[in-house]
């Protein structure tokens, strides 16, 4: 799933340690969701959404994600 954490991240001059540090997760869990390999739970994305103070739907490029899901599944 695509997200927004490594460039909201970035814009906030934060490291993945301290990310990690303050959504209470290890630094290889904030790498896996920003290369696309694990998706956050609900809770994670809350508490990150906190931290930059952007909503869930922002954080984790719902609705892109949603036309994309959408547009595989009318290719079946």
């Amino acid at each position: 799933m695509k997200t927004k954490v490594k460039e909201l991240r970035t814009q906030c001059k934060m490291t993945q340690q301290q990310l990690a540090d303050l959504v209470h997760v290890s630094s290889r869990t904030i790498i896996s969701i920003e290369k696309e390999q694990y998706n956050p739970s609900l809770m994670l994305a809350y508490r990150m959404s906190e931290v930059f103070g952007v909503t869930i739907e922002e954080l984790c490029c719902l609705k892109e994600n949603k036309e994309l899901e959408d547009s595989q599944y009318e290719n079946l």
